[in-house]
């Protein structure tokens, strides 16, 4: 869920949407990139930090990250903004002239949580979890069309090649068997087939006159790039290893391509996701990577006209966005308006349009949102609504973020941050090691609310992002190599934490662990196999046996009927793949499940009764053992809920329980008095209340 950074995890960033390929190069070669954060550094931080007044306790659910503005996109044309707001359990969509005036309403309730222009910029195409919506400006209603269901239909994209349609993909099951359909339907529901396949196309480019002339699929074992061909077949370009990604971002008129991904080929290197260029004769060019040679791209912004890119975001360490060409300038102009902060653009199509500027940082929860004039580098801030945002947090009472990076003991540098609480004293501090779920997943440089909740109660935080992690690059992530039992993987983390407390950061006999999905299981694994280091642990929709979930989730779980069945073959690249005996035998071996007569500290368990990511009979199994052996453990269980909680009475319920168990163990200030529906929902979730949730226990 991403209001509490832990999940956008389906298919490449689930649970297990794990990794691929072996390891391109050794950690000793990746450990030469970059320094290890120093300790001047860290003092200087936590000096800044000290100095400043101690923040309020605030409200639980100034931090559930309900965002007022769901989606917010700048017309092609850029003479409108729209924007998705959310209102309870719904939402609606507004409109904004960029010229002036107030915005109004174009729907007062939808469930759409997702909005997309038309080409021309006179439709929006709104998306929901199981439909699709095409509006006009004008209010009028187009074509509404189910999502999923037996054809597992999906939104592709909006076509470019047409004033007003989109690209869907749908299955087609007859006597022929499995086949796979790219669909061109227009606003008023006129559909036109473009390519059947066997199989599954990740990705398609059109030509101005609408033809696919590029498509990416998977093959069986790998994915491939295609072009196509005088004769109406398609011809390999590329064949991609496992978590090599090329996403087609446009057709060019001279027949080359744009591309987004990391391909590796004798022309370009493929560590580090990039914006590329393929020329007619299948060459490849770098047209924008990282300068700092440190992060993938994480966003490329066209031009509405032409399609060529005019910026791209990177976002790992820091956050940075650069232009690319003619719009170098402009966007190096809007960094300079916005010092240290993440900026994200989105461009009109005519020169004389404003430019939809974003602002993030680690501080603040809601996006801010400005109007750019590129000929006059005019600043507008809009869609800032002072009632919707009057619980947003001040900056001020928000901790600051600092990019840390430390020498694990075999000499590769880790990265991820710290959070230190205003006003507090650092050797007295509570420390909290903070896991990523995935681990195809990472922490980022921005606003993360169960880290701000935790600093909010006086507890310092280490977001590790353990080797393994994403974002920094292809060699970063397989550095892993397949130790993710109680080895090199977890032992990032470990050493991050005594490395800060080697620095006076934290206390030492104040130390826990807390984590959801993966990060449970390496909360699992740090209360197990590192008792002297972490007193108390808080897990969410933890896998006990990492080897047993892999072989669930490719059977019966989320990855158990995906047409794009890809992740068996990237396990097995990684040495991770659970139906290999071998393999399994290790991570069974290494598990928390097996080793449960070690763990012997307090450990509070969060799960979904219907999650399709990590079983709950794994869940429960675990903690059935632990209650035999009689360890000091709670379970709480949201009924029919999924990988994460979504509604608000359960994201309460989880830093509720959270703070509770941390307190109760590691100090710190009293939870906020329960509420009479979450004592309700408390009292009904709690499968086995340890001695911390004693009041909320059923008679």
């Amino acid at each position: 869920m991403k209001d509490f950074a832990m999940s956008k995890l389906r298919v490449a960033c689930g649970m297990l949407t794990l990794l691929a390929l072996m390891l391109l190069m050794t950690p000793a070669l990746a450990a030469d990139a970059g320094a290890a954060t120093t300790a001047a550094e860290l003092r200087a931080f936590a000096a800044a930090q000290r100095v400043l007044p101690p923040a309020p306790q605030l409200p639980r659910t100034a931090f559930l990250e309900s965002r007022t503005l769901a989606a917010v996109q700048l017309s092609p044309t850029g003479a409108f903004v729209a924007s998705l707001r959310d209102q309870g359990d719904s939402r609606s969509l507004w409109l904004l002239p960029t010229a002036g005036g107030p915005s109004r309403i174009l729907i007062g309730r939808t469930q759409a949580g997702q909005l997309a222009w038309s080409r021309d910029g006179r439709w929006l195409f709104l998306r929901a979890a199981r439909s699709l919506a095409s509006l006009s400006i004008d209010g009028h209603a187009g074509v509404r069309l189910p999502l999923g269901g037996v054809e597992q239909r999906q939104w592709m994209k909006v076509d470019p090649s047409q004033p007003a349609a989109v690209i869907l993909r749908e299955r087609v099951v007859d006597g022929r068997g499995e086949r796979w359909r790219i669909v061109r339907m227009d606003v008023r529901g006129t559909r036109t087939v473009l390519h059947e396949d066997r199989h599954w196309i990740h990705d398609v480019a059109l030509d101005a006159r609408g033809r696919i002339v590029a498509l990416t699929r998977f093959e069986g074992d790998h994915d491939a790039l295609l072009r196509l061909q005088p004769d109406g077949g398609f011809r390999d370009v590329l064949r991609l290893r496992p978590m090599e990604r090329v996403r087609l971002l446009a057709s060019l008129p001279d027949g080359s391509l744009l591309l987004d991904g990391n391909p590796n080929s004798d022309q370009v290197s493929g560590n580090f996701r990039r914006v590329l260029r393929m020329d007619v004769n299948d060459r490849l060019q770098t047209l924008h990577e990282d300068p700092r040679q440190e992060a993938d791209l994480d966003e490329v912004v066209l031009d509405p006209r032409t399609s060529l890119p005019l910026a791209a975001s990177y976002r790992s360490s820091e956050a940075a966005t650069y232009g690319i060409g003619d719009a170098a300038p402009v966007v190096a102009a809007i960094e300079r308006r916005f010092p240290g902060r993440d900026i994200a653009v989105q461009a009109g199509s005519d020169a004389a349009s404003p430019w939809l500027i974003s602002e993030r940082a680690a501080t603040l929860r809601e996006p801010r949102w400005y109007l750019y004039g590129p000929r006059n580098g005019s600043v507008r801030r809009i869609l800032d609504d002072p009632a919707a945002t009057a619980t947003v947090p001040l900056e001020a009472q928000l901790a600051r973020k600092l990019a840390v990076s430390w020498r694990a003991s075999d000499g590769m540098l880790v990265h991820g941050f710290l959070l230190i609480p205003p006003g507090v004293d650092l050797v007295r501090a509570p420390l909290i090691a903070q896991v990523h779920g995935g681990p195809i997943n990472h922490f980022r440089a921005g606003y993360d609310g169960v880290a701000q909740f935790l600093a909010n109660r006086g507890y310092a935080v280490l977001q590790s992002n353990f080797r393994g992690s994403t974002g920094l690059g292809r060699a970063y992530t397989f550095a892993s190599n397949g130790d993710y039992g109680n080895g090199r993987v977890q032992q990032d983390t470990v050493e991050g934490v005594r490395w800060l407390l080697a620095q006076g950061i934290g206390d030492k006999d104040r130390v826990g662990i807390v984590g959801h999905s993966f990060g449970g299981y390496s909360t699992l694994l740090g209360l197990t196999f590192q008792p002297d280091l972490f007193k108390v642990g808080v897990a969410g929709s933890p896998p006990a046996d990492l080897g047993w979930a892999m072989r669930w989730l490719l059977a019966s779980g989320d990855q158990g009927d995906l047409p794009d069945r890809s992740l068996k073959q990237t396990l097995r690249a990684l040495s991770l793949d659970g139906s290999d005996p071998s393999i399994y035998a290790r991570l069974h071996a290494q598990s928390p499940l097996v080793n449960a007569s070690r763990m012997r500290r307090p450990l509070l368990v969060m799960a979904g009764g219907a999650d399709r990511t990590v079983a709950i009979r794994g869940v429960t199994d675990y903690v059935a053992r632990l209650q035999v052996l009689e360890r000091s453990v709670s379970l709480l269980v949201e009924p029919n809920g999924g990988h994460s909680p979504v509604d608000p009475i359960p994201r309460e319920a989880y830093l509720f329980a959270m703070e509770t168990m941390l307190q109760a163990h590691l100090g710190g200030p009293a939870p906020e008095p329960a509420g009479q529906r979450l004592r309700t929902y408390l009292r009904q979730s709690l499968r086995l209340a340890g001695p911390e949730f004693a009041a909320f226990a059923k008679p």
